[in-house]
């Protein structure tokens, strides 16, 4: 993909939202300070990838992982980061490989970084028995070698699944992940079972104090966390009842808080989404998105919390209709929130960026990023990170029927 067909189709659509707004309110919309521009971002990889995650270290590169996965190749997860101008550093890293690495759209692998400077992975691993784990390792050279992996739950024989991480310590790593997790293999899949919510903070040894168990979760959605000065704080969908609301809890220091919906949107159906939520912070200001059908069309919204996720203001709705397929990511900065989403509908699937008002008082773009000739579940999650010139995004598509990581860059 080059970038003509990103910035032609970005300049069009976006003209044809503006002609929409205005002609609604009278009012040119607002752009904040100046409309941002799609370009092309090329990636270290190649034909075969998927699962990509992406997030900025504690010293501003950007980390990218993937999974490799060619038929009759055995899989492999990989890495590769950016220097502090946003430069790739090398070429792709390989953190581990073999039969027993496991590939799901829906729950990806994650590298994430401490103060210290080391990185962290976690991956699917399957047993000898079919089950699921959850694989830990760390590297203190820049992601060039890895400890050995230690599993996450002391090698339970349940499933497990969905683990999200975050700097708990200047060398100490926070995991949250789902005990009894389902793989994911469709949107709206008809398992109706529920997950414990699990988490703990492992030392440099890969060691880990006790596990808490937080609370009753859907199995198969993903968890999501972020950091604020009050603790870091959790979002995942509930299954109570067949409710599928977004949960949050914040950890004080001593436990988890109970858990309260982000927003009773009441969504009750007696099948998994598939479609976990996504969580930011800055501060204290906390911002979530998340996909619902509460309302019976499928929705995008996005709300936020002052205070740590205490309390969260009513949501605001980035997109709603029967194209819309949630699966979303989050982020914001000083002068903007940022949410990115899904869209399929008979002329394909797109991939879309919205701009907010720090206070989500109005928004101030809507920005298309990219046709996508991945259909369904193909698309996976897109990923979005900030930087200090705009934003940056991953996503999967196919090309001549293999997948393939592709990038963009949103900046002035």
């Amino acid at each position: 993909m080059n970038a003509r067909p990103l910035l032609c189709l970005a300049a069009a659509l976006s003209l044809a939202a503006c002609h929409r707004e205005e002609a609604a309110t009278g009012q040119p919309p607002h752009t904040g300070h100046g409309p941002f521009v799609v370009q092309e971002w090329a990636l270290p990889t190649t034909p075969g990838t998927v699962d990509p995650h992406l997030e900025v270290s504690p010293d501003g590169r950007l980390l990218l992982s993937w999974i490799n996965s060619v038929p009759g190749r055995r899989n492999a997860l990989q890495f590769s980061d950016t220097d502090a101008d946003g430069r790739w550093r090398t070429a792709a890293r390989t953190i581990a490989i073999g039969n027993s690495l496991y590939a799901n759209w829906a729950d990806t692998p994650q590298v994430a970084a401490t103060p210290d400077g080391a990185l962290w992975t976690q991956w699917l691993q399957k047993t000898q028995d079919g089950a699921l784990t959850i694989a830990l390792a760390r590297s203190t050279d820049d992601g060039f070698s890895w400890g050995a992996p230690a599993p996450v739950d002391g090698g339970t024989p349940a499933g497990q699944g969905f683990a999200t991480l975050w700097p708990a310590g200047n060398d100490t790593l926070g995991v949250a992940w789902l005990a009894g997790a389902t793989p994911a293999v469709d949107t709206h899949a008809h398992d109706t079972g529920t997950g414990t919510l699990r988490s703990a903070v492992f030392d440099r040894s890969l060691q880990h104090a006790t596990v808490q168990d937080i609370d009753a979760a859907c199995d198969c959605c993903r968890t999501a966390s972020t950091t604020t000065p009050r603790g870091p704080v959790l979002v995942y969908r509930g299954a109570a009842h067949d409710v599928r609301d977004i949960l949050v809890t914040r950890y004080d220091g001593k436990a988890w808080r109970k858990p309260a919906p982000v927003h009773a949107d009441n969504w009750k159906i007696a099948a998994c989404p598939v479609n976990g939520p996504a969580i930011t912070a800055r501060g204290n200001d906390v911002l979530v998105a998340w996909y619902t059908e509460a309302s019976g069309a499928p929705t995008v919204q996005l709300a936020r919390s002052t205070d740590a996720g205490d309390t969260f203001a009513p949501p605001v709705k980035v997109d709603t209709g029967p194209a819309v397929q949630g699966r979303v990511a989050v982020a914001v900065d000083a002068q903007q929130a940022w949410v990115a989403w899904l869209r399929e509908d008979k002329s394909g699937a797109s991939l879309w960026l919205s701009r907010w008002a720090p206070d989500l008082s109005h928004e101030l773009q809507r920005i298309p990023v990219a046709k996508i000739r991945a259909r369904g579940i193909g698309s996976g999650y897109p990923q979005l990170a900030l930087r200090d010139e705009g934003a940056y995004l991953v996503w999967t598509d196919v090309t001549d029927g293999t997948p393939q990581l592709r990038g963009a860059t949103v900046t002035h």
